[in-house]
């Protein structure tokens, strides 16, 4: 039997310079090269390239220093951001948790016992709820209110823990905060998809 081979038509391409049709001779050619112009644009755009190139080069590396110079309280501050960028779509459409009115716009992730006070509670989900603007931040929270709603939405069992929670130290290494980060980062995402 005999062996056939299918030998494939160049496919015409469009010249990015003199934007007419023309066939390459050259795998992924995007000008025709018939004449010194478009000689000159095509190597002006090779160097246009190439300086792509480097500058994505550059924001990788920056990337790597940039994360390198990173501190611990660094990451903490990001993983704050993402664990209450969370409480606030986990909360969404729910009621303050301190005045009981419904959660508009713009509202915090209100913590029960204080991240200052407490941090080792501050990424704990049964102490951070949503909560209006105006109780956690002019009224310092609304604690009295919080406590009484609290116990309301936790079972008795979640609420106990919580207070036993807060004698208990809460020692993060670096890589463990990163991994907070990186779990509530994946949170997030399925509450956008």
């Amino acid at each position: 039997m005999q062996e056939v081979h299918i030998i494939k038509k160049k496919k015409k391409m469009k010249c990015k310079y003199h934007n007419t049709k023309f066939t390459p001779k050259y795998f992924n050619q995007k000008f025709c090269l018939s004449d010194d112009e478009c000689i000159k644009a095509f190597n002006e755009f090779v160097k246009a390239e190439k300086e792509k190139q480097r500058v994505k080069q550059w924001q990788k590396e920056k990337k790597v220093i940039k994360e390198s110079l990173l501190t611990k309280s660094d990451y903490l501050n990001i993983a704050q951001k993402v664990f209450n960028t969370y409480i606030r779509l986990r909360d969404k459409g729910k009621n303050c948790i301190s005045c009981d009115k419904p959660l508009q716009n713009k509202y915090d992730a209100g913590h029960f016992f204080s991240v200052g006070a407490y941090p080792n509670l501050r990424f704990n989900e049964n102490n951070v709820h949503g909560q209006c603007v105006h109780c956690n931040r002019d009224k310092h929270g609304n604690v009295k209110e919080y406590d009484l709603r609290l116990k309301k939405v936790l079972s008795i069992e979640d609420y106990q823990n919580l207070l036993k929670q807060r004698q208990e130290p809460l020692k993060l290494s670096i890589d463990e905060v990163k991994e907070l980060i990186k779990y509530y980062r994946e949170k997030i995402k399925q509450f956008k998809t």
